[in-house]
């Protein structure tokens, strides 16, 4: 393997007129397009720095590490290049959804007819959104809430919550009732998450296991 200094690494990437190359981001575990921005020489050499995918943001003209403000960090793992050199993907682990939106991916709608529409390959946004509630809430607590109450009390709390729900769940199961079942089963994921944001982890790492199998 031809190992190359950074400086030359820049060197060898073709950026636009305006010193920008598109660069397009990835799941590295389950290879799913997150976003795309944009980067300058800085921001990719900061990106291969510090391992944080950092941008140039072309309406504010200036640099900004993605997660700086929301905490949803994309750790980069590789970055490839095309081969005309005038394009990037970025191989990341997100810790949080990657739009601004809350959503998992920027690509969470398609085109049907005249119509933008969410496309339910992506529902599993739903989860990553209410994450990322729960886990604002640990960091901004917020006078009468549920989410907060349980991170109060603590472990045993939470603990308890979920060994009930999930007993909920197979009650539910054993009485075959779909309805009573899609009810359980979302009270027993909203306290999993609660559990998972209390130990400092996130449903990717969860992806990240399951991807493993």
């Amino acid at each position: 393997m031809v190992i190359i200094a950074m400086e030359n690494i820049i060197d060898k990437i073709k950026f636009d007129g305006n010193g920008l190359v598109p660069a397009v981001v990835q799941d590295e575990a389950t290879k799913e397009v997150l976003m795309t921005a944009y980067m300058n020489a800085e921001s990719l050499s900061m990106t291969l720095q510090t391992g944080k995918a950092t941008f140039f943001s072309r309406s504010r003209g200036k640099l900004w590490v993605k997660g700086e403000t929301s905490g949803n960090f994309l750790n980069v793992c590789e970055i490839r290049v095309d081969c005309d050199c005038d394009c990037l993907l970025v191989l990341a682990k997100p810790t949080g959804p990657a739009c601004h939106t809350g959503n998992r991916t920027c690509f969470y709608r398609k085109i049907d007819g005249d119509a933008l529409v969410e496309d339910n390959a992506f529902r599993g946004d739903a989860l990553m959104k209410e994450f990322g509630i729960i886990a604002d809430r640990r960091s901004n607590p917020e006078e009468g809430s549920y989410t907060n109450y349980l991170f109060e009390k603590g472990e045993d709390k939470i603990l308890k919550k979920v060994g009930e729900e999930a007993a909920e769940v197979v009650i539910a199961g054993k009485n075959r009732s779909k309805d009573e079942i899609k009810y359980e089963t979302a009270d027993l994921l909203y306290h999993l998450a609660v559990m998972l944001a209390d130990n400092d982890m996130s449903w990717d790492d969860i992806f990240d296991e399951i991807s493993k199998r």
